[in-house]
């Protein structure tokens, strides 16, 4: 009698623990897809503005007034706009509207100046999967996608410009040669600029100059301790045609929820429920005999 107790019990304690594990592994999926879903620009498409019109973007500047620009990266799901705070921290944790956000938001160094008259601008944003916020910045280090997405657009002071991307990097975060916003002279601009080509990993001759202005998109990567990749483009005058449809990019997004690391808590779930089911079964044949 005792002994059926015992095993009672420690039916019931494994249950438990199982449905426990479920519970975590659904809980991951639904977290995971939540963080996600936040940092998609999808969230800011009604603020974009237009060629046509930006009022709807004026309304989102005077919610928040650390907005101040757009940017889009032709090809890919970076479509987002620019804030710029005090500091560097500020929106490592808030989105664009100012609320707390774990992906943060797309922000410009806080030394730069925001109408991107400075020789180098800065830009930042979190290395997310799902091809969210700077999640695809490291895809550029593939041959073929840095060759495939050449442009972009940056809408700042009532105008957009174009972006044309001509380097990426793979550097070290406290590398302060190339983590210097806003250089000065000449000869210090023209070095930078050599220093953009001896650390490139991917590199396209656009016949860029220190009369050019510059802006450096950085996000995190696992690829080397203290990591971090960048895309680096010039700003011109008028921006490219876009010749990615929408629905590519929105393509590309999908692909994405199934990247590995996004499947790893879906795995888990899954397997937890595959383990639940084989105990019961266990139990159930045990109790019958």
């Amino acid at each position: 009698m005792i002994i059926r107790i015992i095993n009672s019990a420690a039916d019931t304690a494994m249950l438990c623990l199982f449905l426990i594990l479920l519970a975590l592994g659904i809980y991951a999926v639904w977290d995971t897809r939540s963080v996600q879903t936040a940092a998609s620009g999808d969230v800011f498409e009604q603020y974009k503005p237009t060629a046509e019109d930006n009022r709807n973007f004026e309304d989102f500047r005077r919610a928040n007034p650390d907005v101040f620009g757009w940017l889009t990266v032709y090809g890919t799901n970076i479509d987002y706009p620019l804030v710029q705070a005090e500091d560097n921290e500020k929106y490592l944790n808030t989105a664009a509207d100012g609320k707390h956000s774990l992906s943060g938001g797309i922000f410009l160094d806080y030394r730069n100046k925001n109408d991107l008259s400075d020789f180098n601008s800065i830009i930042y944003g979190h290395h997310m999967e799902g091809n969210v916020m700077f999640g695809e910045i490291g895809r550029f280090k593939e041959t073929k996608y840095f060759d495939s997405r050449q442009y972009g657009s940056l809408y700042c002071g009532g105008k957009y410009y174009g972006l044309e991307f001509f380097a990426f990097l793979e550097v070290d975060a406290y590398d302060s040669r190339i983590y210097q916003p806003g250089v000065t002279g000449e000869e210090a601009q023209q070095e930078y600029l050599n220093l953009i080509r001896d650390e490139a990993l991917r590199y396209r001759e656009i016949g860029v100059s220190e009369e050019d202005r510059i802006i450096l998109l950085s996000t995190c990567t696992s690829d080397i301790t203290n990591g971090r990749h960048i895309l680096v483009g010039r700003l011109t005058h008028t921006p490219e045609e876009n010749l990615f449809r929408e629905e590519t990019e929105r393509g590309q997004g999908l692909l994405a929820d199934f990247s590995v690391k996004t499947l790893i808590p879906v795995i888990a779930a899954a397997g937890t429920v595959l383990i639940l089911v084989l105990i019961i079964i266990f139990l159930k044949k045990r109790r019958s005999r």
